[in-house]
């Protein structure tokens, strides 16, 4: 006899972009999914209300140019993961997507890099950070793919 509690549970999902195009595609990415499996994380208040999304944290913005909101955005990023503990970890970019990759492979999380679809003639120096740490590296663009050593899926153009 099967039972719903024998059934095997959805993997829990951690998705992760930064404001603006990565958090577009990442959007477009996730649709696809239960939202009751998906907590988004994001850089700025407002985008995951706007897209309907119950379940998100916030975490600081930064880049490789600001050291201090980086640790901040890492300490964040560490207390996200510990509250959702995901199976999966997903990220569109930029730097909290690649702090989101590093602690959910320090944590044996898999994890998926999609670089976003900008990055035409080579990898982001986000992507290509991210490549060491991903389960899974994905390009939008076959070239990038190849040269970078990752998958070329498809795009979301």
């Amino acid at each position: 006899m099967n039972t719903a509690s024998s059934l095997p549970r959805a993997p829990r999902i951690l998705a992760v972009a930064s404001a603006g195009g990565h958090w577009h595609q990442l959007g477009q990415i996730c649709a696809g999914f239960d939202p009751a499996d998906v907590t988004y994380v994001t850089t700025m208040d407002g985008l995951p209300q706007k897209s309907g999304f119950a379940r998100y944290a916030l975490v600081q913005d930064c880049n490789k140019n600001a050291p201090v909101k980086a640790l901040i955005c890492t300490v964040q990023m560490a207390g996200v993961l510990m509250r959702t503990r995901p199976d999966v970890v997903i990220t569109t970019g930029a730097l909290p997507g690649v702090i989101a990759v590093v602690l959910g492979w320090m944590i044996r999380r898999r994890t998926i890099w999609v670089d976003s679809i900008a990055n035409a003639e080579q990898a982001s120096s986000s992507g290509k950070l991210a490549k060491r740490f991903a389960t899974v590296w994905l390009s939008q663009w076959e070239n990038v793919a190849r040269a970078e050593g990752g998958r070329y899926e498809g795009s979301l153009l």
